[in-house]
């Protein structure tokens, strides 16, 4: 009797145990416990900076707290949503005698008097952001540099024929307008607010054919200059986030979806994006995108000097702690730095109470002010320092 319920109770047990196996491999998750109810007169969790059970607090990015459900449950959706109906596609078009893109050593091209049938129609494609809801989009000059019509295809499928407003080749960028109204017009960001390893989205149209494309990276530099030949008001947004051809002129935005960049240009050994793309900041673009709204062109300040970085061999001549500033190297005879008493030697450290770090803070500061303006600049000389006061001129525009 005894042997007879020690089978039964053996062949239970291996029944179970073989049930509890099945169902940890298939249904793991009808095994995990539910978690302990708190004590019943248990005080609330404090969270304090030391506390290790501290609720988790979204990064900053860009400077704002991040939406912590975007983040973490929608991911990137609510900030690429904001942003994408914003993004709009522009196809442009310019005759140019044959032979001239092509093949530069076609013999007609060596002849004048042409004829219409002796000419071809480039077509170009980029991508430009609205930035008001009346119709202005902001794009970047090289897009629409010598077009003789541009169209605009905008998120929902409308194309528009677009109008010049004004180009500005010394910062690469450029303002059309679309006869609408009431469209998706991006929020604008602060670019000034951004960091070294912000995520950011690039919005744009890839190589014309693919439509509202995203690509998410980081911020990896700020401040980059050297990138665009000729152009001396430089201070790129280098970003990881895909940036290919077709993307020039789209948006760079941060996690909120407000734009903090106008995609511009990539580094590439190869003519692929290889991870290394630049973006307008908002902080040059925004000033820039007003005047030529307002005016069709930019007005920018001038004082007449050749501005350089303070190198350690110049902060050890002339005795100086730090290597910040703006070196002045030469001044113009009769320019309003020499009329202010600017001298050779000086090192700018504050224009218009602003600091400068490098000379393309002093630049920029001094461009994007309004000629005929008077601001300060503060200046070390002989290891003093000395307060002056500029009128600017208008810089000249460069010659074509």
């Amino acid at each position: 009797m005894l042997r007879r319920l020690w089978l039964v109770f053996a062949q239970v047990c291996t029944v179970c145990v073989a049930l509890i196996f099945t169902v940890s491999t298939l249904r793991p998750e009808w095994l995990a416990r539910s978690p302990a109810a708190p004590a019943p007169h248990a005080p609330a969790p404090t969270a304090s900076a030391s506390s290790p059970s501290a609720p988790v607090t979204p990064v900053a990015v860009g400077g704002k707290p991040a939406d912590a459900a975007s983040v973490s449950v929608g991911g990137f959706r609510r900030a690429a949503e904001r942003a994408l109906p914003s993004v709009v596609k522009i196809a442009t078009s310019v005759r140019r005698p044959r032979g001239s893109v092509d093949n530069p050593f076609d013999p007609q091209s060596f002849f004048g008097n042409r004829r219409e049938a002796d000419r071809q129609t480039v077509l170009g494609e980029g991508s430009g952001v609205i930035v008001r809801p009346d119709g202005y989009i902001l794009t970047n000059n090289h897009v629409l540099e010598g077009a003789q019509q541009v169209q605009v295809e905008l998120s929902d499928r409308r194309v528009l024929p677009a109008r010049l407003i004004g180009t500005d080749a010394l910062t690469d960028l450029a303002v059309i307008k679309v006869e609408a109204n009431a469209l998706p017009a991006v929020p604008l960001g602060d670019s000034q607010a951004l960091h070294v390893g912000d995520i950011v989205l690039a919005i744009g149209n890839p190589f014309g054919v693919f439509g509202n494309t995203v690509t998410m990276g980081i911020v990896s530099a700020l401040g980059r200059t050297q990138i665009a030949e000729g152009n001396p008001f430089e201070s790129f947004i280098q970003t990881d986030a895909a940036i290919n051809q077709g993307n020039s002129g789209g948006a760079l935005v941060n996690v909120q979806g407000e734009l903090v960049g106008i995609n511009s240009a990539i580094f590439t050994r190869t003519g692929d994006f290889s991870g290394i793309g630049f973006a307008i900041p908002t902080a040059i673009a925004q000033p820039i995108m007003e005047q030529l709204i307002a005016h069709g062109e930019v007005k920018r300040g001038y004082i007449g000097a050749n501005l350089g970085p303070v190198t350690p061999e110049i902060a050890a001549r002339l005795a100086l702690k730090q290597t910040g500033g703006a070196f002045v190297a030469a001044v113009l005879d009769g320019a309003p730095a020499s009329r202010a008493g600017l001298r050779v030697n000086d090192v700018i450290v504050e224009v218009d109470g602003r600091a400068t770090q490098e000379p393309a803070d002093a630049i920029n500061t001094i461009a994007m002010s309004a000629p005929e303006q008077t601001i300060p600049l503060k200046v070390l000389r002989g290891g003093e320092t000395v307060d002056l006061k500029i009128t600017l001129g208008r810089r000249p525009q460069p010659r074509r």
